[in-house]
């Protein structure tokens, strides 16, 4: 498996995040800080993080259904959170409505959306595309 830059694989990115139902209206254009693992030249997970001053939303995690249970998340993950550090972020935030328990095991704490710092608040994942149901986690980098 590769892990590569997300620059080259939009359509196909759009098109794993739409199977698993994950928001796609609103992704970055240039996809900068947003990575791919490749399997025998098939993308079979994405990830990314938005930067908003010193802190990071993840966003768009997702692994192929036939390929889940490899560690492909767990490496997305460990790759974002490194180019993050590089990046100077302090903490990653993120939304889920079906993960918390596989975002606990990787280190990221449950908090309310009050202790979210507001540029992220601002964010389109934030402010109208994921319901207020969403559980808001926060990881210290």
């Amino acid at each position: 498996m590769i892990i590569d830059q997300a620059h080259t694989y939009r359509d196909k990115i759009v098109e794993l995040l739409a199977a698993e139902k994950l928001p796609v209206a609103d992704l970055p254009e240039t996809l900068d800080n947003f990575i791919v693992a490749i399997q025998d030249g098939s993308l079979v997970g994405v990830g990314g993080v938005e930067v908003y001053g010193n802190n990071g939303l993840l966003r768009s995690l997702a692994v192929h259904p036939e390929h889940r249970g490899a560690g492909i998340a767990g490496k997305l993950l460990a790759q974002l959170d490194s180019m993050s550090k590089k990046n100077g972020l302090l903490a990653l935030y993120l939304l889920t409505e079906t993960a918390p328990t596989y975002f606990e095991q990787k280190s990221y704490t449950r908090i309310t959306r009050v202790e979210v710092p507001a540029e992220v608040q601002r964010s389109s994942e934030f402010s109208h595309v994921c319901p207020v149901s969403a559980i808001v986690m926060k990881k210290e980098l």
